[in-house]
């Protein structure tokens, strides 16, 4: 089967601490309409999945150790057979909850930063203290020998400092650096003129290859801007170069760009299985319809896995098999997720101008 789970996030709760301006949930301290589901639910979701596939499973959020149970949970899902891992916004860390981190056999931790200094970082966040809290965390999976990897996130307010916290992550010891272009959902909706700019978007996505091609440390990717994968193939021709470098290499299986509903997709609070975490249309609920079905037969995700479908530039591109573009922006900006990406400049080689 061309088309497997490789990589699940799990939003098992919707409440969170802070109140980030990108949040693509709109996550609240409480999420009002939005409960938490009981331990045995989860049990029941972690069984239906089982039953099809072991992909990664990420317990996200909100702020997923908010909850109680988040390691009873994850300590069910190794012992079906799951990579568990968890994504935290890690002010809430402490040498208790990496102790029970390990005893859970969560194998990787992401974590957030977007700024270089503590300024940019609060700002982004809503919190001041958050940077420390994040600083904090990682000193603590340190000792602990926990490995985590960092995401972090950027617009205009701070896509000047994209150099300085890659020099950052890196000397901080992560495992990898995810650089997430934003896509406007949920508070993200709010700061759409923040959006990094068609005319800088390539610009930064050749930076991120040119630093990557010389890195040997630090895994790279950047998420939600899948044509960057156009960008690493045009350079490689032009370089005379092989595409077997480690920039292919992920959890997902993902040697191309857009992966959504095609090798990952999300599960909100209420059992909503979505493309990815940021595209705002269920493909079905887990609660009620087996995760099997959803995955394999639901409109919504056939639809994405059908390249010929897409419209537009992103139709008539000869990289559309390697990039597809972003279906979550497509359909945040325009409301139509086979709609060309929004934010690409490229011109297909089949483009004419009486296609105009």
């Amino acid at each position: 089967m061309e088309f497997q789970p490789k990589w699940i996030a799990w939003e098992i709760t919707r409440r969170c601490n802070l109140k980030c301006v990108h949040c693509r949930s709109s996550s609240e301290l409480e999420a009002a309409g939005h409960p938490d589901f009981s331990f045995d639910q989860a049990k029941a979701i972690i069984d239906a999945i089982a039953s099809y596939a072991r992909p990664v499973l990420v317990l996200s959020g909100g702020e997923p150790l908010l909850r109680a149970d988040v390691f009873e949970i994850a300590k069910y899902g190794t012992a079906q057979g799951f990579r568990m891992c968890l994504a935290t916004n890690g002010t809430l860390v402490n040498d208790a909850i990496c102790e029970q981190i390990k005893a859970a056999e969560i194998k990787m931790v992401s974590l957030s930063l977007d700024g270089a200094r503590a300024e940019t970082h609060d700002n982004f966040r809503n919190q001041q203290g958050a940077f420390d809290g994040t600083m904090n965390a990682i000193r603590l999976f340190k000792k602990h020998s926990i490995p985590f990897l960092i995401n972090s996130s950027f617009t205009v307010r701070n896509r000047l400092e994209i150099p300085e916290i890659y020099r950052l992550v890196k000397s901080l010891g992560a495992t990898a650096w995810y650089m997430f272009m934003i896509v406007p959902t949920g508070r993200g909706q709010e700061i759409m003129e923040e959006l990094i700019p068609e005319s800088v978007y390539d610009e930064i996505l050749e930076w991120h290859y040119q630093v990557e091609k010389q890195e040997n440390e630090l895994l790279m990717r950047p998420t939600c801007a899948p044509h960057y994968y156009r960008i690493v193939r045009q350079k490689a021709k032009e370089e005379g170069e092989k595409l077997a470098r480690r920039n292919l290499q992920f959890s997902t299986g993902g040697s191309k760009g857009c992966l959504a509903g095609q090798l990952i997709c999300l599960i909100d609070v209420d059992g909503e299985v979505l493309p990815c975490s940021y595209f705002a249309k269920s493909a079905g609920n887990i609660t009620k319809t087996p995760f099997k079905t959803i995955w394999e037969e639901s409109e919504l995700f056939l639809q994405l896995r059908d390249f010929k479908g897409y419209k537009d530039n992103c139709g008539k591109c000869e990289y559309v098999g390697v990039c597809g573009g972003c279906r979550a922006r497509a359909y945040a900006m325009t409301g139509d997720y086979l709609a060309q990406e929004p934010f690409c400049s490229y011109i297909p080689r089949q483009f004419t101008p009486k296609e105009q």
